[in-house]
């Protein structure tokens, strides 16, 4: 478990405020100059547990935006997640929590069918519910009272589209985490959209636990296969044997190659070329923003959305645009 402590290493509080609160015109009145607690702040307490390590370079800027929020706030968060990606003892996570009765609660639903169950347990037990991330489909049902995130069957009919515009013919989805149904919803949106170009595309399924397994399966999908030529990868850390993969390749072969989400090495990528784009869901507002509504809605049970998804993207970082985006990244908010 990772406890986010009160102290925020980044932007200064008042740009967080007037970023965040043109988006939803909620905090003027929830922060001080200095984010002193006030009495009752003091005594709010917000769980969140992901399906996402803080170490990993997506969701430590989720874990950023969570501890910052904490801070800008004066109240205490405690993100947590399993080692690895498992659903089950996430559920278990929850489980303890509920015990402990916090003032709100903010999920990730990577797998509906293991965890709806036990946020519908919170939800009975009074706790209120913010999902981010994953499960935009499924929150509302859950009784989750917003959803912070995007949707990620959209997301990759937008990846799939530009993929096409870019001249794609056959294309690579590389899922590094087959079962989370986020990412699934991202292939399967991502091969719809290029099947409606008239192009095709398909699904290979690698383990990051061993990183150089996964480059010889990248490569080696494309030596079997001479005709794909573009490939997307579901996060930064599936990235990472991707670009490793492409060294290996012959360098006269065009491949045509996106990622979603933001790191230092994929946004350097992205402005030398060796990336086509970047798709970006804006992550440190998933962490940040419910911490933000949870805190309003418990003193004064006012909650913008109404049970449906605050969109933080798709959003597409392209060579244009990728160098100012760097210096964001290298301090963990973008």
């Amino acid at each position: 478990m990772t406890r986010i402590s009160s102290v925020s290493k980044h932007s200064p509080m008042n740009r967080r405020i007037l970023m965040v609160g043109a988006a939803l015109g909620i905090l003027a009145s929830a922060c001080t100059s200095e984010a002193q607690p006030t009495d009752e702040r003091a005594g709010i307490r917000i769980a969140v547990v992901t399906h996402g390590q803080s170490a990993d370079p997506f969701w430590s800027v989720v874990a950023n935006g969570v501890r910052d929020a904490a801070a800008d706030l004066g109240v205490r968060a405690d993100y947590q997640a399993p080692t690895r990606f498992d659903p089950i003892e996430m559920s278990q996570r929850i489980e303890a929590i509920i015990a402990a009765k916090p003032s709100g609660l903010v999920v990730s639903i990577p797998d509906a069918a293991a965890l709806s169950a036990v946020i519908k347990r919170a939800v009975a037990a009074g706790i209120p519910v913010i999902s981010i991330n994953s499960g935009a489909d499924v929150a509302a049902s859950l009784g989750v009272l917003v959803h912070v995130g995007q949707s990620e069957y959209e997301a990759g009919v937008a990846a799939g589209e530009r993929m096409a515009a870019a001249g794609a013919q056959h294309a690579l989805c590389v899922n590094q985490e087959i079962g989370n149904a986020g990412l699934d919803q991202r292939c399967r949106g991502f091969g719809d959209a290029l099947a409606r170009a008239g192009k095709t595309s398909k699904v290979l399924g690698v383990e990051l636990a061993n990183p150089d397994d996964a480059r010889q399966r990248i490569a080696g999908a494309f030596r079997a296969d001479p005709g794909l030529d573009a490939m997307l990868t579901l996060g930064p850390t599936g990235a990472e044997p991707a670009l490793g993969a492409l060294q290996q390749l012959d360098s006269a072969r065009s491949i045509r190659f996106a990622t979603f989400d933001l790191s230092p090495r994929v946004l350097e990528a992205v402005r030398d070329g060796r990336m086509l784009f970047a798709v970006d869901q804006q992550q440190y507002l998933q962490g940040y923003l419910p911490i933000v509504l949870l805190t309003k809605y418990v003193e004064t049970l006012a909650l913008p959305g109404g049970g449906k998804v605050i969109a933080t993207g798709p959003g597409f970082v392209t060579r244009e645009t990728a160098a100012r985006v760097i210096d964001l990244s290298a301090r963990g908010i973008r």
